[in-house]
């Protein structure tokens, strides 16, 4: 099956005009196959390929939808990645914000127990 992508972005493969120019092609013979085939008549080298390339040609149709599918998935995931980025970042700001809040409360509490031990030491130095 002939391809192309005309853009180099990120967006799925189509068929192209070839494509269907060859199911049209292909389709009257199938038919008159499966009429043949339905009569009881056996079938020649040429109807068995025939009958194959169809059977590929669907397979490999099904197979692109697969891709366009599995393409648009991820490109789902990349912006959900990126908003989940977005709340670590978020998530990181705030723990160095209550980090910084424990350390200002410790240094807080350190700096008053050593005032009250001064105030005590210099209390106890007079008796």
């Amino acid at each position: 099956m002939l391809q192309f992508d005309m853009d180099t972005d990120d967006t799925p493969l189509n068929k192209t005009k070839v494509d269907d120019m060859l199911i049209e092609m292909i389709t009257p013979k199938v038919k008159e196959i499966e009429e043949k085939f339905g009569k009881g008549e056996g079938l020649t080298q040429d109807d068995i390929n025939t009958l194959l390339l169809k059977s590929q040609y669907n397979h490999i149709n099904h197979l692109d939808l697969k891709l366009n599918e599995a393409v648009t998935d991820v490109a789902s995931l990349k912006g959900e990645f990126e908003l989940l980025r977005g709340e670590f970042e978020l998530l990181k700001k705030d723990i160095e914000i209550i980090i910084q809040k424990a350390l200002n409360k410790n240094m807080m509490t350190l700096i008053i127990v050593m005032g009250a031990f001064l105030t005590l030491s210099k209390i106890i130095d007079k008796f």
